[in-house]
């Protein structure tokens, strides 16, 4: 069965476009040209990968992403922002509401496909045959079923949350630089800043309140885990 992508885009001709270039590729593409009509269709169709427009009448595409974020049943599913503004504060607040990735207008069809594929490799993280549990604290981490416990709870990340925090939670009392944080989250093919990391380390801290000051800040170098 195509992997599914739906597009939420106004503009009648990017969308007609990405979706025949992702047909080609072998993907099905299922369209909506507004924020409501984008966050029903990813409610019904649950998609591998959403395609979100910033700029949607009505409702716009951070609100729609924040929707997707807050819904159990599709609050996992990747979301690549598009948008004409390319200021960072856009990029900034779309990555601080789990965007897995941005890319501005005008762009290429090609490097949309190429971006989407990158980040279907990464979205579905098979554990390796010796990997169970990670541990700290009053934090538990299920690497086979990808969950993120606190006191017993069920903590909800995103999928570049959860892997910035295994990063952590495999290496309790080392310093990791961004550098090597973003290699371990986003693989070689990220195409992303440092500043990222800083974005999703506030998020972590805000979700899970005993890592805002288990996490350290190491200066001019990145970020330690407290060893216990």
């Amino acid at each position: 069965m195509p992997r599914k992508i739906l597009i939420v885009e106004d503009e009648r001709e990017i969308r007609d476009l990405l979706a025949h270039y992702l047909r080609k590729e072998g993907f099905a593409a299922v369209i909506a040209s507004d924020g409501t009509t984008g966050l029903s269709a990813a409610r019904r169709e649950r998609p591998d990968l959403v395609l979100l427009d910033i700029l949607l009448p009505g409702t716009d595409g951070l609100s729609v992403l924040r929707a997707i974020r807050s819904d159990a049943a599709i609050g996992r599913t990747p979301v690549i922002m598009l948008t004409a503004k390319g200021d960072e504060t856009d990029r900034v607040v779309g990555l601080e509401l789990g965007a897995d990735d941005y890319i501005p207008k005008p762009f290429s069809p090609r490097e949309v496909v190429a971006r989407i594929k990158a980040i279907l490799r990464r979205s579905q993280p098979v554990p390796a045959p010796d990997e169970g549990v990670l541990s700290h604290g009053e934090v538990r981490m299920d690497l086979a079923r990808h969950e993120v416990f606190l006191r017993g709870k069920p903590v909800p990340l995103t999928t570049k949350e959860f892997r910035v925090l295994k990063a952590f939670l495999s290496s309790p009392g080392r310093a990791l630089t961004r550098e090597a944080i973003l290699r371990k989250a986003w693989g070689e093919e990220a195409n992303v800043t440092d500043r990222t990391v800083d974005v999703h380390v506030a998020s972590l801290r805000r979700k899970i309140l005993p890592l805002a000051t288990e996490i350290e800040t190491v200066k001019d170098v990145g970020y330690r885990l407290r060893e216990r």
